[in-house]
């Protein structure tokens, strides 16, 4: 069981153009990615989400996208829940709730959906475990930061690439915590 923080960037670092649009990686498509993500999915037994990444899909989504996985959003608001979604509101440290979600979970992983502030936080509380980050091959100029930490986080372990056709490249880290116990 690992905490993975699995999320698509620009070139420069953002994981969303400014007013969190995502139309810079919607242009590209799910069918390069598809295969790789249900792999990945299949693995994925509770969900992590910042409010600002569950008020897009319940925007942009007619059906909920994850009704068989239980959510945690982390929100001090009171937000819709769709039909059939399994969502948990929660607010507060990551790590008052991170039992909850390892439990849930079972043998499978949390998924740290978004976004970056709360993937950030999960950094600092050193809960992170691994983080992929799929490199679109477009730059932004400013947005929603893929990883804004307060301070230099340890170096991160590289234990594999993916690449996608169209020239998308998932580069898959280890923090150093869980490196270092894997070794």
């Amino acid at each position: 069981m690992s905490t993975i923080y699995s999320v698509a960037s620009s070139l420069d670092g953002f994981v969303a153009a400014p007013d969190d649009d995502l139309g810079w990686l919607l242009q590209f498509g799910f069918e390069p990615f598809q295969e790789h993500h249900d792999r990945f999915f299949a693995g994925v037994g509770a969900i992590a989400m910042g409010s600002t990444t569950y008020e897009w899909l319940l925007t942009h989504d007619d059906t909920w996208a994850y009704p068989d996985v239980p959510t945690w959003v982390f929100t001090s608001r009171t937000l819709p829940v769709p039909d059939g979604a399994d969502v948990r509101f929660v607010s507060g440290e990551v790590g008052d709730h991170q039992a909850d979600l390892e439990h849930a979970a079972g043998d499978r992983d949390v998924w740290v959906v978004g976004g970056g502030l709360l993937a950030a936080q999960y950094q600092h509380a050193g809960l992170l475990d691994e983080l992929r980050v799929t490199v679109m091959p477009v730059a932004l100029g400013a947005g929603a930061p893929l990883l804004p930490v307060a301070a230099p986080t340890p170096v991160f372990a590289l234990v594999g690439t993916t690449p996608f056709a169209g020239g998308a490249v998932e580069l898959h880290y280890r923090s150093a915590a869980s490196a270092a116990s894997s070794a």
